[in-house]
């Protein structure tokens, strides 16, 4: 059996994933702002390295994977941008980053970090955040999302996820991840009954829009089904997964961007290595 971290452990799918794993006999570091067996604020520089290490301690610095589950969902109000921001990219990547030896330790760690289907589903997200937000800018990710007034929140939210997937995606290939025996992944959900989701439907005015959002096999999704994913994703079954984003979100992606992906890479934009590849 494993030595497991979930953040956002104590609701939601987070809470999903930490009971699934516990009840395959694995042992489960949870970290979140209540409940857990490490208590701390992700939006914060200090609550950050404060997880980390409680963490590391707790593992004993081997960590057999983990499951990147807390979030922040688009909370109104502009004031809210730098908050989302922290915790849904911050508290992803700086916690990989400080627990990769550990990982490293294991030798066939698996990581999931959950995504959202809004970073391929939402229009209008500006790129200059999620660019600023891959160069470690949170100021000049922050000032560029409270431009947009009203719909900032939803903004910032849906560049959270589209930063944290491509910073997976740039990172799972390397030799300090997938060469060390680390696997990273990204699972992409689309509306599941989370209390965030359940907030939601309270309110009318954001009932509407979350009920008249596409999703072709009809409903919400179940966080227990996305444990089910997410153990998946943890297990030996996935030593071959590197750096994928799998959509589990009832066909919206689809719906939307069906004839968008998989495409062939562009010419122009191919790696330096890939060049080398190609001239074998």
């Amino acid at each position: 059996m494993g030595t497991y971290v979930v953040t956002g452990s104590a609701s939601g799918m987070g809470c999903a994933a930490a009971e699934r794993l516990r009840a395959d006999g694995h042992r489960v570091i949870g970290v979140d702002l209540r409940d857990a067996e490490v208590i701390a604020d992700l939006s914060t520089v200090n609550g950050r390295i404060e997880a980390a290490v409680a963490v590391l301690e707790l593992a004993g610095g081997r960590l057999d994977g983990a499951v990147l589950a807390a979030g922040v969902g688009p909370l109104p109000g502009r004031d809210n941008v730098k908050l989302i921001l922290s915790v849904n990219y911050f508290g992803v990547v700086e916690l990989l980053q400080k627990w990769q030896s550990a990982f490293a330790t294991a030798g066939n760690a698996k990581v999931v970090v959950v995504g959202s289907n809004s970073s391929t589903t939402m229009p209008m997200v500006p790129l200059r955040a999620v660019r600023a937000l891959l160069r470690d800018d949170l100021d000049g990710a922050v000032k560029t999302l409270r431009r947009y007034r009203v719909v900032a929140p939803s903004l910032t939210y849906g560049a959270s996820k589209i930063a944290v997937s491509r910073w997976i995606r740039r990172n799972a290939v390397l030799p300090d991840w997938a060469g060390a025996g680390i696997r990273l992944n990204v699972i992409a959900p689309g509306a599941i009954r989370t209390p965030l989701l359940e907030k939601q439907l309270a309110s009318p005015r954001e009932a509407k829009a979350v009920q008249s959002f596409p999703v072709p096999v009809g409903g919400f999704g179940d966080p227990e089904h996305l444990a089910e994913w997410m153990v998946f994703m943890l297990s030996e079954a996935a030593d071959f997964l590197c750096g994928s984003v799998i959509f589990v979100d009832g066909g919206s992606d689809a719906y939307f961007r069906a004839d968008d992906w998989p495409r062939r890479v562009p010419t122009l934009r191919l790696p330096a290595y890939a060049w080398k590849f190609l001239r074998r």
